[in-house]
């Protein structure tokens, strides 16, 4: 699957949808980032059944700020809604696709309960 671009005013629906979705914040400018997005293709290309989208951090810098990125290449990763990894840096292919592997494992009921027993201790 081809990347998609995300921008403020479709992030939330992307996120929130079902199955995993996979971010990448990037800039032009960005030396890491133009290394980065080849591997990221690919990796797209490997997971037809995820959305990869694409996060320009000078034209989306309103939602940069709201998700705190402070370094590029920043990548994201949520499944069903709920935030699993962010790693900031140049990644492998095989280190995404490491992180795929392990969300497509995870037992997300167990994951929500998880989630909200940290936020009932809060």
């Amino acid at each position: 699957m081809a990347t998609v671009e995300i921008t403020g005013e479709n992030f939330q629906e992307t996120v929130q949808g079902d199955g995993i979705v996979v971010l990448d914040f990037w800039a032009e400018w960005c030396g890491p980032c133009q290394r980065f997005a080849p591997i990221f293709e690919k990796v797209s290309e490997e997971h037809p059944d995820a959305v990869f989208g694409k996060v320009d951090t000078e034209a989306q810098q309103e939602l940069s700020a709201a998700l705190q990125i402070q370094s590029i290449p920043t990548v994201m990763m949520f499944r069903d809604g709920v935030l699993l990894a962010r790693e900031s840096g140049l990644l492998s292919a095989k280190a995404l696709n490491d992180l795929m592997d392990q969300a497509q494992k995870l037992d997300m009921d167990e994951v929500r309960k998880q989630l909200e027993a940290q936020q009932a201790e809060q």
